[in-house]
Order: C-alpha cells, then sequence, then structure tokens
C-alpha cells in the first residue's frame, strides 16, 4: 500500500520541470552574458556584424561562419535583420540570398525545437481545468494546429518578429513539416528584400551608406510584394474558415 501510495503521489511542481527550469536559467545567463559584453563594450547589433564583417570576407570559411552565427543567433536575441543585410553586402544578391535562406531554416528550427521543448505538458486537458487562460491558449494552439502552412506563411509574409514566430509555433506544438515549408517559402520574398538592400549598399563604415538607387529599387519592390502576398493569404485563410464554419 506504501508503494502504491508513493507512485500515486504526483512530483512537486519544480522537480516535474527541474530540466525546463535548468534549461531556461542557461538560457536566460546567455542572453545576459551577450548583453554584459556588448554594454560593456559599448557595442550596438550593427557595430557587432561590422565586427564580422572581416570574418564573413573570408572564402568558404566565412560562409561557414556567416551560417553558424546566423544559426545560433536566436538563443541570444540577436536581430536576424543586420546579419541578412551584411550577407548581401558581402556575397551579393545571389549568393546572398541562397546563404541566407539555409542558415534562416537553421536559425528558426533551432528556436522551434527550443519552443516546443518548454511548450511540452501546457497543453493537456489536466493542465487546461486549472485556469481559463489554458483554454484560451489551447483554442490558438488548435487554431495554428489546424491552418499551420498559411498561419506561418501569413507571419512570415508581413515581417512578424522571425524568432517570435519560431518560439510561437514550437511552443504550440504545430507540425514541424509545414511550419518549415511555410517558414522556407514565406521567407524567400523578405530576405531578398533585406539582401538586396545590403548589396545595395557600396560603403559600410557606420555612416549614411551610399546606395545604389537600382538594387535598392528591387528592394523596395520585393518589400511590396510580401506585403500584397500576406493579404492574399490572409483573405484565403478566411474564406477557408468561413467555409469550414458553414460545413
Amino acid at each position: 500500500m506504501e508503494k502504491s501510495d508513493r507512485a500515486s503521489t504526483p512530483k512537486p511542481w519544480i522537480q516535474k520541470h527541474a530540466q525546463k527550469i535548468g534549461a531556461l536559467i542557461f538560457w536566460v545567463l546567455l542572453i545576459a552574458a551577450y548583453q554584459w559584453y556588448a554594454i560593456s563594450n559599448q557595442l550596438s547589433p550593427l557595430q557587432v556584424v561590422q565586427r564580422t564583417l572581416t570574418f564573413m570576407q573570408n572564402g568558404a570559411w566565412g560562409v561557414l561562419i556567416y551560417v553558424i552565427l546566423y544559426a545560433v543567433r536566436p538563443l541570444i536575441l540577436f536581430p536576424a535583420t543586420f546579419l541578412s543585410v551584411a550577407a548581401g553586402f558581402v556575397f551579393g544578391p545571389f549568393l546572398g540570398v541562397i546563404y541566407t535562406i539555409i542558415a534562416s531554416n537553421i536559425s528558426s528550427t533551432i528556436a522551434f525545437y527550443v519552443g516546443w521543448f518548454f511548450g511540452e505538458g501546457i497543453f493537456n486537458e489536466k493542465t487546461l481545468k486549472v485556469s481559463e487562460t489554458f483554454r484560451v491558449l489551447d483554442k490558438y494552439a488548435r487554431r495554428m494546429r489546424e491552418n499551420s502552412f498559411e498561419t506561418v506563411m501569413i507571419m512570415r509574409f508581413i515581417f512578424l518578429p522571425y524568432d517570435a514566430v519560431s518560439y510561437l509555433a514550437g511552443f504550440l506544438r504545430i507540425k514541424y513539416l509545414p511550419f518549415i515549408l511555410a517558414t522556407a517559402l514565406g521567407s524567400i520574398p523578405g530576405t531578398m528584400a533585406f539582401i538586396g538592400f545590403g548589396a545595395s549598399i557600396e560603403t559600410f563604415d557606420g555612416v549614411l551608406p551610399k546606395l545604389n538607387p537600382v538594387t535598392l529599387g528591387f528592394s523596395f519592390a520585393i518589400f511590396i510584394v510580401s506585403i500584397a502576398l500576406s493579404r492574399i493569404f490572409k483573405k484565403r485563410e478566411i474564406q477557408t474558415s468561413e467555409t469550414s464554419e458553414i460545413a
């Protein structure tokens, strides 16, 4: 009887979530360490990128360094935009887009599974009985699961914070395949826009840069196309939802 009672006794909350607490503490310390380094050296994100330009221009090793930096930057909440612009400046519009698509899909995968890890066990029946808030979250999670591809695609098209979307998708436990496909396709216009802007920069020395008007115009046109695509997919999602409700 005593053994069965012990087996049925629920574990304390701290013990049950010890791994997540430890991982969260480590993650916070990692972010704090980067912020401390940046602040103590008076480095803005732009200045950090400027310091990495020399390494990025180092042939094949530069490409590898860029991909690795881009892949792990969600863990320190470093903005993707600055690295994307730098890639356009260093690698040019064509190779910059290819390298950034590869790197961004790796980084979004890392962020997705970090969110997946922390979201595990949140949306289950036992938890949902505790709070109305969790019921609302579960309702939203089911909606994202049912329309994962369209929802993530729209989020990418309208330039919502890149890493926040990845973390949220993982946290809400949507399927990985539709997430990564929507990310890969939905990020192309934005990637081309930022890479195009980087490629239009003729000097990158911390002052107002001299820009190539043709490349800059192309970048702006891609940005407009991305916004237009988001509206098209949004209308399609609304029509699909209305049809399913009627059915």
